[in-house]
């Protein structure tokens, strides 16, 4: 019987271990349709309903009042709510959610390697981070989960997990709808209805829609870079038969279709190479050989101008969708819960990655094609003394890429030095075809218990038992201009000095790799109720990231044949400590909850820069040993229904403890001297900010209008961040200032009826960076991908 070792597993860890843990949540995300008896709002991390504030994990939930009237729209603006997330994106495939520092290697994105916070959207796991610039589609609550999860969710994450639930159909008939408008063309229509169809029957209907101007002008094509053009919609059927057995079949589907990415030029920092080649030098060379003048070199040029000159086209089509099959029934004392999905994920993108106006690499483009099915199976049982929840989890995901990369006609002045520069012939039309594929499959059975020892007092461990197997195929087929098939020359040859500057810049490639493993990993906490309303936490957690497959290509050697040792790279091995406290006081109108946590990692999965010139991507590597570490604390005051307030902020510490074998910053790269890579043990991981607060507050009066009670309100949000290395191995010219965003909203609402406000965000037009991107080449320039200007505009939202 395959549940029974997961039982035994979870027995083991209760003798074994017993240590650290905490549990936050985000007090200004408690709504009416959160709120709770017990002073919490309900949350359903652990697979049933409970409150917020008795749950003993890291989690902080947001409403979904508290996600429409502040704008977040998608999870890049979550981390502006919660200071413990950090999201990255130069487009939507290249993007990233990390948790406390930890998530996904900071860099353009890997096929062949796992996610570490986990994206499930109504228990559907979401394999593809491209998910997560998706619109949210009539949701009712976010609960982000921070740390270990695997003992809870079916895909295995270390870091956290991101868990979206949507609303469900409803034997009332329901209609919801919400239509915005702003500058910059800003328009958000949302709509969701749901209603009956029988005594037994339900379904729910949902729809949205944005669309935004571009904010970066770009002067060589006449339009506006970086718009919004998505439209999403969402259907639901439930079938009720009796009180014990639902079954609710899904379906969505998604479409990106904007002008977007476009970046700008940020500056230059001098490397190693000769002054002539580096990015001042050959700007002018380019100039004078009658390439157009670059926009940077404009009188009082800022990267806040909001000007580019990208001259490659710009697209960032992105699709989504699936189905599933949620079955939940009452099986004698206990709840059997199985879930069948299948999703797809279309990206059809074209990208200016020189960074430039000039023709230097005129393709970029990774088209890529995924599907995934995973079925999940859960028995859970709750009794007054003991709450016991077991899975088993089956995935499968089948990735295509097929990838374009082509410099153009200023590629040989830009890239190559001696007579070859002034050779255009050499590069200009150089192509390297790309096919690459990925198929992952992973099992899983896990377990986790809930012993109330006394009313006080609980134990929970948590055991997995997983396996990962990976299969990867990466070819790359190089052609000259003249269509010829680039190749290395036979052993005891010499290749010409034309095609030697060739294959320096795209080099072809082949290898097939293969990964499997093995993993156990376990969890325990103590739960202990020191007074009514005052809990703390202790957890430890023994976790795991699956080994994964460079998909990017990988270094060669001197004959150009892959060196297949870091074709692989080897599984995390986490362990993660945590302590904590929740507490209410005041007869629960001040909440206060405090955490302290430590992550260990060996083999950390980082990033790691490809020397060659015309190299774009990285590949991965296994750094020796990464800790993050921190405190969090999240308080509220709600001394009446006329007012709240709430302040939330984290202290993020997280180091590379050992790293000798790291990417050279540019600012030691490109000369003959130049080491391979230099040892940063001892630095910060890139994308962390050690310092993140996220504050805010409402104030409302009542008012009766048009015969209705109402309310009139002030609403304010706030966020700042410390300064953050944009750069796998910090770089003095990499490193992002820290800033502060402000936003605004002031209405009228009747409550289950309708609101009407306006609202500015980032109210003090504050110019800051997303990420900062070194080119290749060792040239020294540097492009910005830039936040959101100021934003305003109006919103009415109904519901009846």
């Amino acid at each position: 019987m395959i549940l029974r070792p997961i039982l035994l597993a979870s027995a083991a860890s209760v003798a074994l271990f017993a240590t650290p843990a905490f549990a936050a949540d985000t007090p200004a995300a408690e709504s009416a349709e959160a709120a709770s008896d017990t002073g919490g709002i309900i949350v359903t991390a652990r697979r049933r309903q409970e409150s917020a504030q008795s749950v003993p994990l890291a989690i902080s939930v947001l409403g979904a009042d508290a996600i429409e009237r502040t704008g977040a729209f998608n999870v890049d603006r979550l981390q502006q709510q919660t200071p413990t997330v950090q999201f990255y994106s130069t487009n939507p495939r290249n993007s990233a959610i990390n948790v406390r520092g930890l998530g996904a290697p900071f860099g353009l994105t890997n096929d062949g390697i796992e996610q570490g916070v986990g994206i499930y959207v109504d228990d559907v796991y979401y394999a593809r981070p491209a998910s997560s610039t998706f619109d949210f589609l009539d949701v009712q609550q976010i609960e982000i989960l921070r740390g270990p999860q695997g003992t809870l969710y079916g895909k295995n994450t270390t870091a956290g997990a991101v868990n979206i639930t949507s609303r469900a159909p409803t034997f009332t008939p329901e209609a919801r709808g919400e239509v915005s408008f702003g500058n910059e063309g800003y328009k958000q229509v949302k709509a969701a209805v749901s209603r009956p169809l029988s005594d037994t029957v339900a379904a729910r209907f949902a729809g949205s829609l944005t669309r935004r101007d571009g904010n970066i002008y770009n002067v060589a094509t006449g339009q506006w870079d970086n718009s919004l053009e998505n439209t999403g919609g969402r259907g639901q059927i439930l079938w009720r038969p009796s009180a014990a057995l639902d079954v609710t079949l899904s379906g969505d589907y998604n479409t990106q279709d904007p002008l977007c990415c476009g970046t700008v030029y940020y500056g230059y920092g001098a490397t190693q190479k000769a002054a002539n080649r580096q990015y001042p030098a050959l700007r002018d060379a380019l100039i004078g050989l009658g390439y157009a003048a670059p926009v940077s070199s404009t009188p009082g040029y800022t990267p806040y101008s909001r000007l580019t000159d990208l001259d490659s086209s710009l697209r960032a089509k992105n699709s989504t969708g699936g189905a599933s099959l949620r079955v939940k029934w009452q099986v004698g004392p206990g709840t059997l819960t199985a879930i069948s999905a299948w999703r797809f994920w279309d990206w059809v993108p074209s990208n200016d990655r020189d960074f430039t106006g000039f023709p230097i690499t005129t393709k970029s483009n990774n088209n890529s094609q995924q599907n995934q099915y995973s079925q999940e199976l859960r028995y859970a049982i709750s009794t007054k003394q003991i709450d016991v929840q077991v899975g088993a989890f089956a995935f499968n995901q089948a990735v295509h890429t097929e990838g374009v990369q082509q410099q153009g006609s200023a590629a040989s002045r830009f890239l190559l030095s001696g007579a070859l520069a002034n050779d255009p012939t050499v590069l200009n039309g150089l192509t390297s075809n790309n096919d690459v594929r990925l198929n992952a499959t992973s099992f899983a059975l896990y377990s986790q218990a809930s012993w109330h020892v006394t009313d006080d007092l609980t134990l929970q461990p948590g055991a997995r038992l997983n396996y990962d197997k990976k299969k990867g195929w990466y070819n790359a087929v190089v052609t000259t201009g003249s269509g010829s098939v680039l190749s290395f020359a036979p052993v005891g040859t010499t290749a010409t000095a034309v095609q030697t500057a060739q294959l320096g810049v795209l080099a072809p490639q082949q290898f097939a790799a293969n990964f499997s493993d093995w993993n156990f990993s376990y969890d325990f906490t103590a739960n202990y109720r020191v007074a009514r309303d005052v809990f703390a936490y202790a957890t430890y957690a023994k976790s795991f990231k699956s080994g994964g497959i460079n998909l990017n290509g990988v270094p060669a050697d001197a004959n150009g044949n892959p060196l297949l040792a870091a074709a692989t790279v080897k599984p995390e091995s986490v362990n993660h400590f945590e302590l904590g406290v929740k507490s209410q006081w005041l007869n629960r109108t001040v909440t206060l909850n405090l955490a302290a946590f430590r992550t260990d990692i060996s083999n950390y999965q980082a990033q790691v820069s490809n020397g060659a010139l015309g190299v774009l991507r990285g590949y991965l590597a296994n750094a020796e040993k990464v800790r993050t570490q921190g405190i969090e604390f999240d308080a509220a005051w709600r001394p009446s229904a006329r007012f709240n307030a709430y302040v939330n902020g984290a202290l993020t510490d997280a180091k590379y403890r050992q790293f000798t074998t790291a990417p050279t910053p540019p600012e030691l790269s490109g000369g003959s001297s130049s080491p391979a890579s230099v040892d940063i043990s001892g630095q910060r991981l890139p994308g962390v900010s050690k310092w993140a607060f996220s504050w805010g507050g409402e104030y409302n009066v009542p008012v009766k209008l048009l015969g209705k009670d109402g309310e009139v309100y002030l609403g304010y949000d706030g966020s700042s961040r410390s300064s953050f290395s944009s750069n796998p191995t910090p770089s003095i010219y990499t490193w992002v200032d820290g800033y502060a965003l402000h936003n605004f909203r002031a209405g009228y609402r009747v409550e289950h009826g309708i609101d009407v406000f306006a609202w500015v965000r980032n109210a003090t037009n504050t110019n800051y960076v997303q990420l900062l991107t070194v080119a290749s080449g060792n040239t020294g320039l540097i492009a910005a991908n830039l936040g959101d200007p100021r934003t305003f505009g109006g919103t009415v939202k109904f519901q009846f």
